[in-house]
């Protein structure tokens, strides 16, 4: 079976990789599509920073890191649409054929693991992988399962509104419009809120936070958003050292900012600006199994609208290439793997 794996830094094609087979309430199914999401390149350019800083960590209930080494290959996807093939012994699921997608999670009879890297479990950029039939949710309204793929981001970026407290009449700043920022942003205009306001450098991902409902875009290197924005929430989905400080600098009092951002590096803030004007900050990761749902609800009820997004599609010889070509945001927001 032919998979893209993480090799010394690069994704490279195997075609020697073991066909997975499904055990007890397990299924194998046929990928679709599967999306490149930002963790990936992250991992890919800081995996053992990552993995240390992982471990680091206390209180986590499953550690996604755990017992990857970084000097053997390394299976990643986990934004997957994809088809039913068979399932496990003694298994009650959807019958072949169905398109479904599921929660990036595979559980066994040894316990559960995070799909999304492992050296041991297949993730969405390969032929074929396991996934947890008590998870599946099939794919309803014959919505494409390229769009299908991008229900995980969505999630995220519905999580992050969901956790803000957001109001229908606030203002809501994103900062930053990447594929993170823009599901941000879907989530706002399908949530209802009618003052939301995207800033980001790029010329390309402000015409995109445009099109997935942002009703006004700012370009910071004409000024600071805060000039001409008076935001009850801010969303921070850069994840660069400094962001943080300097909106917490120059939110208003009062304002709820929101770090969705995944920042790599040590940052430095000063307590004292969200201090004094009693500023309340969140940080967000992921989302719950009802936000996972909900956004694939609302990507098949064409509430929200993916197609923008979809800016490249690879083939699995194609997937070290695609993550170079996401580098540069006046070419990509969101490359699909279709095996």
């Amino acid at each position: 079976m032919r998979a893209a794996v993480l090799r010394d830094g690069r994704m490279v094609c195997r075609d020697d990789v073991p066909e997975p087979v499904p055990g007890p309430g397990q299924v194998l199914v046929g990928v679709r599509a599967c999306g490149i999401c930002g963790s990936d390149l992250h991992f890919a350019a800081h995996g053992a920073e990552m993995l240390a800083l992982t471990q680091q960590m206390a209180g986590m209930p499953v550690d996604p890191g755990a017992g990857v080494d970084l000097a053997g290959d390394v299976f990643m996807g986990h934004e997957f649409a994809a088809e039913v093939i068979e399932a496990g012994p003694d298994t009650d699921t959807h019958p072949p054929g169905t398109l479904v997608t599921s929660l990036p999670v595979l559980v066994s009879a040894t316990g559960m693991e995070p799909i999304i890297y492992s050296n041991t479990t297949i993730g969405g950029y390969a032929e074929r992988m396991l996934l947890s039939a008590p998870l599946l949710l099939a794919i309803p309204n014959g919505l494409d399962p390229r769009h299908a793929a991008l229900t995980e981001p969505m999630a995220v970026g519905l999580h992050a509104v969901n956790k803000s407290g957001v109001g229908r009449g606030d203002t809501a700043l994103v900062v930053g419009c990447g594929p993170i920022g823009i599901a941000i942003i879907a989530a706002l205009r399908n949530a209802g809120v009618e003052n939301i306001v995207a800033a980001d450098f790029s010329p390309k991902r402000r015409d995109l936070a445009t099109a997935m409902g942002a009703h006004r875009v700012l370009d910071p290197a004409a000024g600071s958003p805060f000039d001409t924005v008076h935001p009850a929430v801010v969303f921070e989905a850069v994840g660069v050292p400094g962001i943080i400080d300097d909106v917490l600098r120059r939110a208003p009092v009062g304002c709820r900012v929101v770090v969705a951002g995944v920042c790599m590096q040590p940052d430095t803030v000063h307590p004292f600006f969200a201090i004094a004007k009693q500023i309340n900050l969140q940080f967000v990761l992921g989302y719950d199994p009802d936000e996972f749902a909900e956004s694939l609800r609302a990507l098949a009820d064409g509430d929200i609208d993916v197609t923008p997004l979809i800016t490249g599609e690879v083939g699995l010889d194609r997937v070290g290439a695609a993550f170079d070509d996401l580098a540069d945001p006046e070419r990509h927001c969101k490359i699909l793997v279709t095996p």
